[in-house]
């Protein structure tokens, strides 16, 4: 009875673990682990083999016209199977699609990429935080799921594409209003060339490790805010404030939290006065290195979100800044200070991809 205890439990265990891969996924680590240019991109190659997609193609095809694999977004990701080890390219053509989207986690190394680098691909949805829920359970919709675009897979890319959410701008000291473009949940994703448009909690940057390179991102209230730890190289930050408004919001709340928003080599630009940070969480970090601010800065800089107690905590810093909002001269003295090098390894690719033994980051 022993034996046969021991081979119904067994067999317990397989069943188990065979069901959780295929609806979340068994870590591997493959040619897929991590991600290159390669998969930003779409070549004449991948394109020929979109046409043979349901025979096992990598490329799905987006067209609103119904000449692709489908007609919208995220029909393209429910084909995708479940827990795919392969990267899937989503080649969307040019166009407004008007829906919210969700990659779900049990679907990594997915691929969204502009058909035509030089036109207008947008996905674009109007939800609002105060928003009914549509989940039959009343209630509203919360920031959290207001998000036009959700990615929660890990692997994720994105280029040349526009999230936006064109919910109503959002004032100053307003309740209900923030309205999320693109939430990144996801570890390990990179945005490449893409526009983030939004009011209020434009990029909801929620967790894991993320790469926006060259990307433009506007917005006026805490619009760029979460707990992800994220590298925004040579990014264009647009404040569209009318009176007042902060960038980004960082909630690292412990000391052991990874979490940290770095802009680096980045455009800042825009309208009204706003706050390059506030202090969401405890350990908020924050950092602008090598970037050009404009006159668009509150002369204070920083924000400790009416709690002075953060002020001792936080990790707020500028170093080599240029333009007209980089004075520092009436900034916030609890403000951090750092030497080259010091600053050095918050501003590199180190930052988001430190383990030595595999680099997930080859781009």
């Amino acid at each position: 009875m022993a034996e046969v205890s021991k081979l119904i439990f067994f067999l317990f265990i397989s069943i188990f673990f065979f069901y959780f891969s295929i609806y979340f996924g068994a870590p591997t680590r493959t040619s897929s682990s991590y991600i290159t240019w390669k998969d930003i991109l779409v070549e004449d190659d991948d394109v020929k083999h979109s046409l043979t997609w349901r025979d096992g193609g990598n490329v799905i095809v987006v067209s609103k016209d119904g000449r692709g694999d489908s007609r919208t977004v995220q029909g393209a990701v429910d084909l995708i199977p479940h827990s795919n080890t392969r990267r899937i390219k989503i080649f969307i053509l040019p166009g407004v699609y008007r829906e919210k989207v969700l990659v779900p986690r049990y679907k990594p190394r997915v691929s969204f990429i502009a058909a035509n680098p030089n036109s207008s691909t947008v996905i674009s949805w109007n939800s609002k935080a105060s928003d009914p829920s549509s989940n039959g359970l009343g209630g509203v919709v919360g920031t959290y799921d207001s998000a036009s675009v959700a990615v929660e897979s890990d692997y994720f890319t994105a280029s040349h594409i526009t999230f936006e959410n064109t919910s109503p701008e959002a004032p100053p000291g307003s309740v209900g209003l923030q309205a999320v473009a693109l939430r990144v949940t996801g570890d390990k994703a990179v945005f490449y060339r893409c526009r983030i448009l939004g009011s209020q909690d434009t990029l909801f940057d929620h967790i894991g490790r993320h790469l926006f390179y060259q990307c433009y991102i506007r917005g006026n209230i805490d619009f760029i805010f979460g707990s992800a730890r994220s590298l925004y190289k040579e990014c264009t930050i647009h404040s569209t404030a009318k009176t007042i408004g902060a960038i980004a919001a960082s909630q690292r709340n412990s000391s052991r939290d990874i979490g940290g928003f770095i802009f680096s080599h980045c455009r800042v630009k825009g309208s009204g006065k706003v706050y390059l940070g506030r202090a969401w969480g405890r350990f908020s970090t924050v950092i602008f290195g090598f970037c050009e601010i404009d006159c668009v800065i509150i002369p204070e800089g920083w924000n400790d979100w009416g709690d002075p107690t953060r002020r001792e905590t936080t990790l707020f810093a500028e170093y080599s800044c240029t333009g007209g909002g980089a004075d520092q001269s009436r900034r916030v003295p609890w403000m951090k200070t750092f030497t080259h090098r010091q600053i050095t390894p918050f501003l590199s690719r180190r930052y988001i991809d430190n383990d030595r033994n595999h680099r997930w980051l080859r781009i």
